[in-house]
């Protein structure tokens, strides 16, 4: 059985503003079901998760503010638990049963991070979530779900993104003439500085040559599409899905 692993921006979580937009997440929850539980006769999907939390905080962003960069990055990962908490709930009213597993100790509200018993749960299949990062300072969710991605022997990472359905060339926000990658290599993302993820990620996936879809979540449908399809999902025209990216 397939195995992939889902990213999803904390900033999806919000609607594209501070906390949790409670449609948007069932929605989410409701798509990952079809892949998860399909009703339509097509084969079930092994899924992991692993959570933004810029819908609540970003170290960064909070350390430019004055905040200790650790203390600001402690609390951007309690912002993940909080996003993985609300998918779960919204997974389980769907009747999936859904484990939140986290890279710091929280045993009242979610089990330890422990790689075997994450790939026995998706084996039942159940949904895994993964909250808190990786449990330190200095790393961000997109370097998190490659690590995990790797360590759970996921055939691929799908990026969900918010507001936007793909890779540019720059932001079609403010340049209408922005090219569209279909396909794009790491060194290409790394050395024209194109905003994928991180660069730490991008090095981590590349050394491990792993591939990822990054695809928008603001097109019904689009979850599901990207977890069946995994590497090679595509559009209902046949059109590819936003961007692989691979080595």
């Amino acid at each position: 059985m397939r195995r992939v692993l889902l990213k999803l921006s904390g900033e999806s979580f919000g609607g594209g503003s501070v906390g949790i937009d409670t449609d948007v997440v069932k929605r989410i929850a409701q798509e990952i079901k079809e892949a998860v539980r399909p009703t339509d006769g097509s084969s079930p999907v092994q899924v992991c998760v692993v959570n933004g939390g810029g819908n609540f905080f970003r170290g960064e962003e909070l350390s430019k503010a004055g905040l200790d960069r650790n203390r600001g990055d402690y609390m951007g990962m309690l912002g993940t638990v909080m996003n993985s908490l609300a998918l779960q709930e919204f997974l389980e009213q769907e009747g999936v049963v859904t484990r939140v597993q986290t890279a710091i100790s929280m045993g009242q509200i979610a089990e330890n991070y422990i790689p075997l018993k994450a790939i026995r749960d998706m084996e039942k299949g159940r949904v895994v979530v993964f909250g808190a990062g990786a449990g330190m300072p200095y790393f961000s969710t997109d370097t998190v779900a490659i690590q995990r991605a790797l360590e759970m022997n996921c055939e691929c990472v799908l990026m969900g993104k918010n507001g936007v359905d793909a890779v540019y060339d720059s932001d079609p926000a403010t340049n209408p003439q922005a090219k569209k990658f279909e396909e794009l290599t790491y060194t290409k993302a790394l050395v024209d500085n194109l905003k994928v993820m991180d660069a730490a990620a991008l090095s981590l996936a590349r050394t491990n040559d792993i591939s990822m879809r990054v695809f928008g979540l603001d097109v019904v449908g689009n979850v599901t599409k990207a977890l069946r399809g995994g590497s090679v999902a595509v559009e209902e025209n046949g059109d590819p899905l936003g961007t692989l990216v691979h080595v």
